[in-house]
């Protein structure tokens, strides 16, 4: 048995003549859609795999499949012939051009065994001469195929040697996928050795030894990564190697190679470099050391990678940076870019290189961290950070504690160095990229896939992200405010018989289905759905949100509109609001400066007068004029002694039900004359400073809407609610008891939720919340006389799975928003959320819910 090692990320070019087994090799040790043979593209082109008059098309058709699954980073096996170089060329160009490794199985196998398999073959009508060629060739150029470009190349010489392989797929050294950490990422150095020891032990570390032979003791479970740039321009370079040398021999550290170490290493080990920004002072510290250490330096900084993916993805450190296309790649390009960013060619006004902004452009799932270039302040952008912050030039040493996010930093004792560009000074790089806080349409066309922390992926359609794009670019308010969007609630089971369509039997059923017992049942309010943002200030709207000019805060619908038009009435309830905040004390109970709040503004009036006016007051009053007349002429035909008594009687009931369904929707309205005749009914604080606060239990919700409400019970409207425990018979039958008082008076009906908040059952995200909505509320949904016998059987037969599906989705990609922008992710990843839910609301579900 022989093992052929394999990057786990290559191309792999199976090379030998018609015969030789490739085919059959590829089955037994790849997966089907690995590989990609010409045979099959010939069959593809031509309906014919044999047919050699469409081979062009077909290898056109081959490196294009192969390219896409390169550039999705997915291994690829290229089954072909491959015996002449120019074949091999346009496979190395296509490795190259995605930075992945090109490897080479070679099936040197004897010609008469291939000959004799072909012979078996009829489907194969050519001639010996043929394979003879075909061998010829390979072996003219089996020993130039590293020459070529192929890092790893295996040969197979005899028909055992086939049988007996066993593929060994190796993952590169950046593939860290399986580190979860936690790390602390420590920014460049550059010979800082105080501030690097002051910065390790703020961060937990015990340091102790010498200089000369450090002992560094880690805090359990974490450990440092250095960002490269450990030499040049600080008074003790060789102190900071021996400490990270220690501490990444040790396990306590890992470490990625700075453009300062890379050429330092160089220099070591006798290559002609220009020894300038500092490196003079680290060869002069260099010299006091025994030859041995400084060996022992440049080996080190050889064995370094340039690059680190970790945590599953999540996480990539280079010292540079590093865009999408090239993480977890192996390539020079790829090194390049780690060790020195991206740069136009030209230079600055104090001679140093312009870069691109490739920060700015990035797109990437994967958090980048990385150093290189100082900055006055670590900033996030679009999901990079550079953490270098000048220490040697008298500003700091920091370190990103991850998964934290959390910022941790020393400063410098002094400055040691003169920058040649001071650190406030440094341009913005050269880009066509937008700022990082503008969004842009390819955002979000497209069919997207989102994943949420909560539950599945999430697919947003074309189609869907087309329709959710009219209604934001026409009418929502300025992106930066719109951190979330409310969630479609599913409604319980339909009751399976009586006169009621919905009750809160079938959805404690539902809770107790998913092994939840206890359960909070809040009163629905009729109003408006809305979501109001806050900020104690406007310059925590300017710093937090970015948004000056615009007030301190905002009043929007669950599609995204500002809820009033006119500027006046939303600014007056804002103030109220802060004062209430004031007075309850809420700014400080809950350490923040802004806060966003779910709430039911009333009377439903309010925003929907259109609706009324043109809906259903016409509808109303159309329903009972046309039931007056017809009763009249139903009266007037049992005067002329018609039997009319079942149709005066069904007539009369129709009447019965539009009155009630005049008398419903008119409980719910009420006259506005200004902002003092408007109600707040807030039921959930949905986040604020350094807290995404959806998952906490609903007491706590309530205790602090409680709060709010007392502050100024003017304003705000308190929600009631009924603790419901379902191994309690009797608890269960008083909020049902409760449910019906409430809805034959001036509320819509009852939401019930688990008490613990967001709750997972073994099948899964439970739903957060259902609401159970009155008898006479439901004429407004579904029509007047929605409960005659008839009308109640066909919605009985109305279909839950796709509603509470789209309730689920949505509150994750609520609950996602809200955490990526707590998190201080960049704006088009926390609209890609909240723009994901407006999408989701265009799918179609059951017309009957």
């Amino acid at each position: 048995m022989s093992i052929v090692k394999i990057p786990h990320l290559s191309l792999v070019a199976l090379i030998g003549p018609s015969g030789a087994g490739k085919s059959t090799f590829a089955r037994r040790h790849f997966l089907p859609t690995e590989v990609i043979s010409s045979d099959f593209c010939r069959g593809l082109v031509g309906d014919n795999e044999n047919d050699q008059s469409v081979t062009k098309d077909a290898f056109d058709i081959l490196y294009a499949i192969a390219a896409k699954r390169l550039a999705a980073g997915r291994f690829t096996v290229i089954d072909a012939t491959n015996v002449r170089p120019e074949d091999r060329k346009r496979l190395i160009a296509l490795a190259r051009e995605y930075h992945v490794l090109p490897a080479a199985i070679v099936f040197d196998l004897p010609e008469r065994v291939c000959q004799e398999r072909n012979s078996l073959r009829a489907d194969r009508d050519f001639g010996p001469h043929v394979i003879r060629s075909q061998i010829q060739l390979m072996h003219r150029s089996m020993r130039g195929l590293e020459r070529e470009g192929f890092r790893n190349v295996n040969v197979l010489k005899t028909v055992d040697d086939v049988a007996n392989v066993v593929i060994e797929r190796q993952r590169l050294w950046n593939d860290r996928r399986d580190d979860h950490g936690p790390f602390d990422i420590i920014g460049d150095i550059h010979g800082c050795r105080d501030e690097a020891v002051a910065l390790l032990q703020e961060l937990g570390y015990a340091v102790a030894g010498t200089r000369d032979a450090p002992q560094v003791t880690a805090p359990e479970g974490r450990r440092a990564l250095f960002v490269g740039d450990l030499v040049d321009r600080g008074p003790d370079s060789p102190g900071v190697l021996r400490l990270v040398m220690h501490m990444v021999a040790a396990g306590t550290a890992l470490c990625v190679p700075g453009n300062h170490d890379v050429k330092l290493m160089r220099k070591l080990r006798g290559r002609d470099v220009r020894i300038s920004h500092g490196l003079a002072e680290t060869l002069q510290q260099l010299e006091a050391e025994p030859d041995a250490f400084r060996k022992e330096v440049a080996d080190f900084v050889y064995s370094l990678v340039s690059h680190y993916v970790l945590d599953d993805g999540r996480l990539v450190v280079a010292h540079a940076g590093l865009k999408q296309s090239l993480q977890g790649r192996a390539s020079g390009a790829v090194r390049d870019f780690a060790l020195y960013g991206e740069t136009t060619g030209e230079t600055d006004d104090y001679g140093l290189p312009v870069r691109y902004d490739w920060a700015g452009e990035y797109r990437g799932e994967a958090m980048v961290v990385y150093g290189h270039t100082p900055v006055p302040e670590p900033e996030w952008i679009n999901r990079t950070l550079c953490v270098d912050t000048g220490c040697v030039f008298g500003g700091r040493l920091t370190a990103l504690r991850y998964p934290e996010r959390e910022l941790v930093s020393v400063p410098a004792a002094r400055m040691y160095y003169e920058p040649v560009r001071p650190v406030a000074a440094e341009p913005a790089p050269q880009s066509a990229a937008r700022d990082a806080v503008v969004l842009d349409i390819d955002d979000v066309l497209g069919k997207r896939i989102i994943k949420p922390r909560l539950g599945r992926s999430i697919t947003i359609r074309d189609e869907n992200a087309r329709a959710a794009l009219e209604v934001m670019s026409r009418f929502a308010v300025d992106p930066r405010w719109l951190i979330y969007l409310p969630p479609t609630m599913a409604p319980p089971a339909t009751a399976p018989d009586g006169d009621l369509l919905e009750r809160p039997a079938e959805a404690f059923d539902y809770f107790r289905s998913e092994g939840i017992t206890e359960l909070v049942c809040e009163e629905k309010h009729m109003g408006s759905r809305a979501v109001v943002v806050l900020c104690r200030s406007e310059d925590v709207a300017a710093n937090r949100f970015g948004i000056r000019d615009d007030g301190r805060g905002v009043i929007y619908t669950r599609t995204g509109r500002r809820f009033f038009q006119e500027g006046e009435t939303e600014s007056i309830l804002l103030a109220r609001l802060d004062r209430a905040m004031e007075t309850a004390g809420l700014w400080q109970h809950l350490a923040t400066d802004w806060i966003a709040i779910d709430i039911e503004l009333l009377p439903w009036s309010a925003k929907a007068e259109e609706l009324l006016r043109k809906q259903y007051a016409p509808t109303g009053a159309a329903g009972l004029a046309s039931l007056r007349a017809t009763r009249d002429w139903a009266a007037q035909a049992a005067d002329r002694g018609l039997d009319v008594a079942d149709l005066t009687a069904k007539l009369q009931s129709r009447h019965s039900a539009v009155e009630r369904y005049v008398e419903e929707y008119r409980r719910y309205c009420w006259t506005v004359a200004g902002p003092d005749d408007l109600r707040l009914a807030p039921f959930h604080i949905l986040a604020h400073e350094g807290a995404t606060t959806l998952p906490n239990g609903h007491r706590w919700h309530l205790d602090i809407i409680d709060r709010l409400c007392d502050a100024d019970p003017g304003l705000f409207r308190r929600t009631d609610r009924r603790y419901v425990d379902l191994k309690d018979p009797d608890s269960e039958r008083a909020a049902s008891e409760w449910w019906h008082a409430i809805t034959t008076g001036a509320s819509e009906g009852m939401v019930i939720k688990p008490v613990d908040g967001i709750v997972s059952s073994r099948k899964g995200l439970v739903q957060p919340a259902i609401k159970c909505r009155g008898r006479e509320y439901l004429r407004i949904i579904y029509g007047p006389t929605y409960t005659e016998p008839e009308n109640l059987a066909r919605l009985r037969q109305r279909g839950l799975a796709s509603k509470r599906a789209l309730a689920l989705r949505e509150f994750a990609l609520g609950h996602e928003s809200l955490h990526r922008f707590v998190e201080r992710e960049p704006l088009y990843r926390v609209h890609e959320c909240v723009f994901g839910v407006l999408a989701l609301e265009s799918e179609p579900i059951d017309p009957r819910l």
